[in-house]
C-alpha cells in the first residue's frame, strides 16, 4: 500500500513533516532508511507476546501507519487491547485504511498530541523513533507520564537514532549509515536533502542520555536490546 520513497529527489523547500507526501511513502521510507526495521519490530512483538497474557493493554506512541500494531494483531493467538496515537492526520488516515484492509477492527487509532494524551493502566507502551521528534525540553515529562501510566511490571519499548560523544566514532557511524542508504538506492543528493530537512526537527540523544531519561522518570531496569551503528532499541521496565 506504500509507494516508492522519492520525496527528496527534488529539494523539499521546507522542514521535514509527517504530511500526506511522507505518509504515502512512509513504509518504504522506513524499510530503506532504518536498518533492520522489520527485525526490530519482530523482536518487540515477540517480547510482548512472551508475556503470554490475554487482554494486554498496548499503546503505540507515534504509531504512523500502525505497522507494529498490525504485526501484534496478526501474531497474537489471543485478544489484545491495541491502541495507537499519532498527531499526523495523514498518518492516521493511512493507518485506518491499512487496518481496515487487514480486518483489524480491534485496533483503535487516535489522532492527537502524545505529549498530552492520557496514559493510564497500560501494560506496554511503545515509541519507535518517536521521542527523537519531541523537543528535548518536553521529553522528561513525557517519559515520566509513560512511567506513571504503566501498570506494575509494565514495559516501555522505544527505538532511537543516537549520537556518540566521541566525535570520531560519531562521524564514522554516520558515514557507515549513509553507505547503507546508498545501498538501498538513495542518491547522495537525496541523502543530503533529507539531512537538511531533518535538521533541528530530529534531535537525537546519546545512549547514556536515553537511559538517564528513563531512570530519572522512575524506571530502575533499562536495557538496550538491539543496536546497529547509530540505531538503538531500549526496553525499560517498571518494577
Amino acid at each position: 500500500m506504500s509507494q516508492k520513497d522519492r520525496v527528496f529527489r527534488e529539494a523539499p523547500g521546507k522542514k521535514f513533516e509527517f504530511d500526506e507526501t511522507v505518509a504515502a511513502v512512509f513504509d518504504d521510507m522506513l524499510n530503506r532508511s532504518v536498518p533492520y526495521y522489520e527485525e526490530v519490530m519482530d523482536l518487540i512483538v515477540r517480547l510482548i507476546l512472551a508475556r503470554d497474557r490475554e487482554g494486554l493493554r498496548i499503546l503505540d506512541l507515534g504509531t504512523s501507519t500502525a505497522r507494529l500494531l498490525l504485526a501484534l494483531h496478526n501474531a497474537a493467538e489471543y485478544p489484545l487491547i491495541l491502541r495507537g496515537i499519532d498527531n499526523s492526520p495523514a498518518m492516521i488516515d493511512r493507518a485506518r485504511k491499512k487496518c481496515a484492509a487487514f480486518g483489524a477492527e480491534n485496533i483503535e487509532l487516535i489522532e492527537g498530541d502524545l505529549r498530552t494524551f492520557p496514559i493510564e493502566a497500560e501494560d506496554v507502551v511503545v515509541a519507535n523513533y518517536t521521542l527523537q521528534f519531541i523537543r528535548p525540553i518536553d521529553r522528561p515529562a513525557l517519559v515520566r507520564r509513560i512511567y506513571e501510566g504503566l501498570n506494575e511490571g509494565g514495559e516501555f519499548y522505544f527505538s532511537e537514532k543516537v549520537v556518540f560523544e566521541d566525535r570520531y566514532l560519531d562521524k564514522a557511524m554516520i558515514d557507515i549509515y549513509y553507505d547503507y542508504k546508498r545501498r538501498q538506492g538513495y542518491s547522495d543528493y537525496e541523502i543530503s536533502a533529507k539531512r537538511e530537512a531533518l535538521e533541528n526537527v530530529l534531535i537525537p540523544f546519546t545512549i547514556e542520555e536515553n537511559i538517564r531519561l528513563c531512570r530519572e522518570a522512575g524506571f530502575t531496569h533499562v536495557d538496550t536490546i538491539f543496536q546497529w551503528a547509530n540505531f538503538v532499541t531500549f526496553r525499560a521496565k517498571k518494577l
